[in-house]
């Protein structure tokens, strides 16, 4: 029997169906890669929930310098889900998702509040949560420049009004659109509810694996039931830093979708593009970043921490 990784049944799910029509082609990857996804849940040790744009990537770029060092492996391979595994069992398997978009909410049911009893909800489970409207902007550079045709098509069917990634602008995309502002909100008040009720579930938030990342990361690591040492962490999180992550994308070091480089000309498609916190005030004008401050204050859980006063990120 072929042992397949993720990402060729990904493929093998994506390319016979490019030719089908529109409406045939959604739903039959939707189901497919419905199946795939709680597969991949069902046999991950370790479950990321965030949004794109959360830091989900360079959480897994730092987790995976951790076992590249541990096991010697190459710096340009990254854990997406099975790839160290397969080689390595010592090594283990992830599984990051939004559980939210399409196909991935099938696994945000199961993990929701109030869902029945299920083996995900003892698995341990982090859900990276952001400030909403830096997310925003970098959603937004994300669905319009990098994010693939096949992923694009399955949100636009998921959401009521579909986006055309080649008309839209930032204000719109982040103040009025179906995946913009008042959504991300709502999907950072979910999940910080739905992983209090989870039985290995941590809270994690952005801001504070920038500010503090090696205590943070550890601790993750520790989540994960792995031991790794002050040393340890604190070389793959200078490995992650902003810098080094952009000069590797920028040459062309990591062969994976999630880090490749897409336009070595346009910095706005840059996977590893500003990863600034409060970032979104140099995209606005004043009165526009009082509106979206206002919006995330007066709708936020508190707990998170976010635009609680005017000066806070």
């Amino acid at each position: 029997m072929l042992n397949l990784s993720d990402g060729v049944k990904k493929a093998l799910i994506l390319i016979p169906t490019q030719l089908l029509p529109a409406n045939a082609r959604v739903a039959s990857r939707r189901e497919h890669l419905a199946q795939l996804e709680l597969a991949k849940a069902h046999r991950a040790n370790f479950l990321i929930i965030g949004h794109p744009k959360s830091g989900n990537t360079w959480l897994k770029v730092m987790i995976s310098r951790l076992y590249q060092m541990r096991f010697d492996l190459p710096e340009s391979k990254l854990i997406n889900t099975d790839e160290f595994a397969r080689k390595i069992p010592e090594i283990p398997r992830l599984a990051a998702t939004n559980a939210y978009y399409s196909y991935e909410g099938e696994v945000g049911k199961l993990l929701s509040t109030g869902a029945p009893d299920n083996p995900l909800r003892h698995k341990p489970v982090l859900f990276l949560a952001r400030n909403p409207i830096d997310i925003a902007v970098s959603w937004y550079h994300q669905f319009t420049k990098r994010q693939s045709r096949a992923k694009q098509e399955l949100i636009n069917h998921f959401i009521d009004n579909p986006i055309d990634r080649r008309t839209i602008q930032m204000w719109e995309f982040v103040r009025h659109s179906d995946i913009g502002l008042p959504s991300l909100i709502e999907y950072q008040n979910a999940w910080a509810r739905n992983v209090q009720e989870l039985e290995q579930g941590m809270l994690v938030r952005y801001e504070d694996l920038r500010a503090e990342p090696v205590p943070t990361l550890l601790a993750i690591t520790k989540l994960m039931g792995e031991s790794f040492s002050d040393e340890e962490v604190r070389a793959a999180v200078e490995w992650g830093s902003f810098e080094n992550l952009q000069k590797l994308e920028t040459s062309g070091t990591f062969s994976q979708g999630g880090m490749r480089l897409v336009n070595a000309n346009d910095p706005s498609t840059f996977k590893v593009r500003r990863g600034k916190v409060g970032g979104y005030r140099e995209d606005f004008d004043d009165y526009q970043v009082a509106e979206l401050e206002a919006l995330v204050r007066e709708n936020i859980l508190p707990e998170l921490g976010y635009c609680q006063d005017s000066a806070e990120s």
